[in-house]
């Protein structure tokens, strides 16, 4: 079994996202959470179901109160040096639901970052205190590299990639495929779906990881809908090819939209810009989500996006039932608790009490 504490950096920052993979998990579950590659489908539909029974245990003062006495005895760390509220709070709100204690730095002009300390020796500090470090950053690969200083350290404590530069968002993906699992859970599932992403695509790291993980299902096709300069990268499109995955580009949304069965719109990521006002050179008019376009959709087809928007989306599709996307940000921390709780080898006695218990 592949282990970061036998290869030195040098060489495992060289590898692929898909040779990495192996490193942060073991034959059970995963040591570190930091790239979608690292989940295959047993794991993805185990974590759907844990997330399920989760919530429903949650239902009642009881189960809730049994919850919170599951990681009682643990601390959890959120490193955000990259500006977040969903993903902040949702976290916050797993842990605190199987009882974890919280730290936080959110601004690191107020840790001794300021001072001149390395990011290595903040983390270190960190893993002296809690029992996981929840990280997120703007800059690429540093989740990766936190993951394999602390698996050389005397205390190799999980670390969970809450986003790291334009790399890879991988909760966020995990959050988007148990709202794919819910939404189709009458209709087949996943498998056989016809996926379209619209908007910022390049610079997106929701699509990139939600992308690969869709690889996982049988028979899913992607379409990318977006200007040709924020179209999805050539990283993305070589791994579909190379996994025989069916995919498209296109920049024509309401010639696509008839045939979806999820429509996921993300916002122009202009943070990432090069130049002031670089994005707004970029005409997204004809990649915009409203009334008509509601009326293009199928029955069964469910609009998503990440989170925030702007105009991509008209806040009148937020009263249509396939506007999933509140549903999707609720979701994500059920999800990031079931993770949670199977990073700590919880899992087995959560489902045990949820059979137990015969919850409904």
């Amino acid at each position: 079994m592949a282990s970061l504490s036998d290869i030195g950096w040098g060489a495992f920052h060289e590898l692929t996202a898909e040779q990495k993979a192996p490193y942060f998990r073991d034959a059970e579950r995963e040591r570190h959470v930091i790239v979608a590659q690292q989940f295959d489908r047993a794991r993805l539909d185990a974590l759907g179901i844990l997330a399920t029974q989760i919530r429903r245990i949650a239902k009642t003062h009881a189960g809730l109160d049994y919850l919170q006495s599951v990681l009682s005895h643990k601390r959890a760390m959120l490193y955000f040096s990259q500006p977040s509220t969903r993903t902040f709070l949702s976290f916050c709100a797993a842990c605190e639901i199987l009882g974890l204690k919280l730290g936080e730095v959110r601004d690191t002009s107020t840790s001794s970052e300021f001072k001149g300390e390395s990011q290595d020796d903040s983390v270190r500090t960190f893993s002296s205190y809690f029992d996981l470090i929840i990280m997120r950053s703007q800059i690429g690969g540093l989740a990766e590299r936190v993951a394999w200083l602390l698996s050389n350290s005397e205390r190799p404590i999980p670390v969970i990639n809450a986003g790291s530069g334009k790399d890879q968002h991988p909760t966020q993906a995990l959050l988007d495929i148990y709202t794919l699992q819910r939404s189709f859970e009458e209709h087949g599932g996943i498998d056989g779906k016809r996926i379209i992403f619209v908007g910022d695509l390049l610079r997106g790291r929701t699509v990139r990881s939600l992308s690969v993980l869709l690889t996982q299902y049988r028979d899913v096709e992607q379409c990318f809908v977006a200007p040709d300069a924020l179209q999805i990268g050539e990283d993305i499109q070589a791994i579909l090819r190379e996994r025989g995955v069916r995919f498209r580009l296109s920049d024509d949304l309401r010639g696509e939209i008839p045939s979806a069965d999820a429509v996921y719109m993300t916002r122009v990521q202009n943070e990432w810009d090069a130049s002031h006002g670089e994005s707004a050179r970029i005409d997204i008019s004809r990649f915009c989500f409203g009334e008509y376009e509601l009326g293009l959709l199928t029955p069964h087809a469910v609009i998503m996006h990440p989170l925030p928007r702007r105009e991509e989306i008209a806040s009148v599709v937020d009263h249509s039932p396939h506007a999933v996307y509140w549903r999707q940000m609720r979701n994500g921390m059920w999800i990031r608790a079931a993770l949670i709780a199977t990073l700590f080898t919880k899992d087995t006695e959560i489902r045990d009490y949820f059979a137990q218990h015969e919850i409904a």
